[in-house]
């Protein structure tokens, strides 16, 4: 409990910095050009998508924003891949996603894993997402997640709020993206062959997102 709070401190104290500023502030926030996710790409590699529909009782919950949820194959016996995008143009009014470590619980997964892992930047280098495994009724699923705003990728909740207000200092922006895949690891696959093939699809639609969610 302790720990949660310290990790609180960061980007509570800037909240209250950026809301003394942002009261003083005049002139409307800046949203830059950006594509909507339903032109996202249908294909992504070996991958192929089809939509489906969010229903409304969610949307109302996310708020003002654009938001994505496909389902992906790679031929009949390869298991499949959901991914949900989300962009919010401006986050002051409080529009965000949620963590999946809290959302996932209320639909009745529970967390057997969680722990960073590294992917391979288009440009060169590395970024750092979540990796969540949860498990519900005897069926396992691997999560990898991350918020994305402004070129930065962040794997921490308390961290993307942070450099929300460092973005609205800065740059008179608030906007933000959600980035989350999930894979079931089916019966008598090793968890290594779901992460894999959770991270080759990463790879795939990692170098389209700034389209989407823009720097």
């Amino acid at each position: 409990m302790r720990s949660s709070w310290l990790r609180m401190l960061p980007p509570l104290a800037l909240l209250m910095v950026a809301g003394a500023f942002l009261h003083s502030r005049t002139g409307p926030e800046r949203i830059p050009p950006y594509r909507q996710l339903s032109a996202f790409p249908l294909q992504a590699g070996e991958w192929l998508g089809t939509d489906v529909p969010i229903s409304e009782d969610v949307l109302e919950s996310l708020g003002k924003g654009d938001f994505l949820q496909r389902h992906y194959t790679r031929g009949e016996s390869d298991p499949p891949l959901d991914l949900f995008l989300a962009f919010f143009p401006s986050q002051v009014a409080g529009n965000t996603v949620h963590s999946p470590q809290h959302c996932l619980p209320g639909w009745g997964w529970s967390p057997v894993e969680h722990g960073l892992l590294r992917l391979s930047r288009p440009t060169g280098g590395t970024l750092t997402v979540n990796r969540y495994l949860v498990e519900r009724a005897g069926n396992r699923d691997l999560v990898l997640y991350w918020y994305q705003s402004c070129g930065r990728v962040i794997a921490s909740e308390y961290w993307a709020k942070f450099y929300l207000m460092i973005n609205l200092i800065r740059l008179n922006r608030s906007d933000g993206g959600f980035v989350r895949i999930v894979t079931p690891v089916i019966p008598n696959e090793a968890l290594s062959g779901a992460q894999q093939r959770a991270v080759a699809f990463a790879d795939k639609i990692v170098p389209q997102l700034d389209a989407y969610i823009p720097d």
